[in-house]
């Protein structure tokens, strides 16, 4: 063999080596990848007791969200014009079908003070009962309504705010008959909008990139850029009315309250575990106890108001995402997860020794 032979010979080997290994990287680098994730799951400690069960509905839409008129009797609705009835505190659930021709309802938000409660929903729908949901009328809606009804909160006798997925925010005071326009424009499109206890609102875009908020007596929503390189999956309010950041990748970060030009002041953001699982939502139980959810079955705890955390195994075998955590009171609170997946809270969590 010549020496031209002989080169172009060791260059076909070494193209045949070359693409060995990056077949076999592409083979195992994907397993050595969930290993990792699993470790890194795995380095969180775990909860000692059962903090949750799961609840069987004769449903396999997605759970929206859920709401009680009395400590026993509760409602629940969801995708697919799903609406559900308890009389056990939530233990059992049966369905309550409308009469609402052929359109297929998403119903978002459902809201009681004593018997009086509200649906809203996509598309655009309002739902008003007095006795307790024996019976449902429809309330009439403009259609100049700037987007489509997405948060319904009861306020008390004849009363209820409204937002739609535009910011529009409307009260009434009179049974649907007039309402007030809480602010002079909508924020735009979103992805997610969540509500304090007080009133105030926060709302994210579309894409993530920045975030809007309201407070009672305000005219307009205030803009606000993020402040981390990773897009906003989800925020909310802890008890004190301070607001919170599930950024993409798992990622959560608190604020400690507004600075005097009006933004807030954010702590450094963080993973639980250091890993990269999604977050999907996170809820205050107690002003200590806060709980995260995620995709897989991802169901997190923390006693020391975020600073430490565990997991929760008992819903590991659970094969759902776990979209929203609802607390009502400190006893009573529910998990909402994809096809018909409901979880109840049973009894507050014990770290593990």
């Amino acid at each position: 063999m010549d020496y031209t032979s002989w080169q172009f010979s060791c260059r076909r080997l070494n193209n045949k080596m070359k693409k060995a290994i990056l077949k076999f990287s592409r083979q195992f680098i994907p397993i050595i990848a969930a290993l990792f994730f699993l470790t890194a799951c795995n380095s969180l400690p775990a909860l000692t007791s059962l903090s949750w069960e799961s609840v069987e509905l004769p449903t396999d839409s997605t759970v929206l969200d859920i709401s009680f008129a009395s400590p026993d009797h509760g409602w629940l609705v969801g995708t697919n014009s799903a609406l559900l009835e308890t009389d056990d505190g939530g233990k059992s659930w049966e369905q309550r079908p409308l009469a609402l021709g052929d359109l297929d309802y998403r119903f978002s938000s459902v809201s009681f003070y004593g018997d009086e409660g509200w649906i809203v929903g996509e598309p655009s729908i309002l739902l008003h009962t007095t006795d307790g949901g024996k019976s449902w009328s429809r309330v009439s809606l403009s259609p100049q309504l700037p987007g489509t009804p997405y948060q319904v909160k009861a306020l008390g006798s004849k009363s209820v705010e409204m937002i739609t997925d535009q910011g529009a925010i409307y009260q009434t005071r009179d049974e649907a008959q007039h309402w007030k326009a809480m602010v002079e424009e909508a924020t735009g499109a979103t992805r997610n909008i969540s509500r304090s206890d007080d009133g105030k609102y926060i709302a994210i875009s579309t894409r993530g990139s920045l975030y809007t908020t309201f407070e009672p007596g305000q005219a307009t929503w205030q803009e606000h850029e993020r402040n981390g390189a990773r897009r906003i999956q989800t925020m909310g309010f802890s008890p004190n009315g301070d607001p919170w950041i599930l950024n993409k990748g798992g990622q959560i970060q608190f604020s400690t309250g507004k600075l005097e030009d009006g933004e807030y002041e954010w702590q450094e953001a963080f993973t639980p575990g250091n890993n990269k699982m999604g977050l999907l939502d996170l809820a205050y139980r107690t002003e200590n106890e806060v709980w995260a959810s995620g995709g897989s079955g991802t169901l997190l705890c923390s006693l020391d108001g975020g600073k430490t955390w565990q997991k929760d195994q008992t819903v590991e075998d659970v094969p759902s995402n776990l979209y929203k955590i609802i607390f009502l009171e400190d006893d009573r609170g529910f998990i909402t997860g994809q096809s018909g997946t409901l979880l109840r809270f049973i009894g507050p969590p014990k770290a593990a020794a």
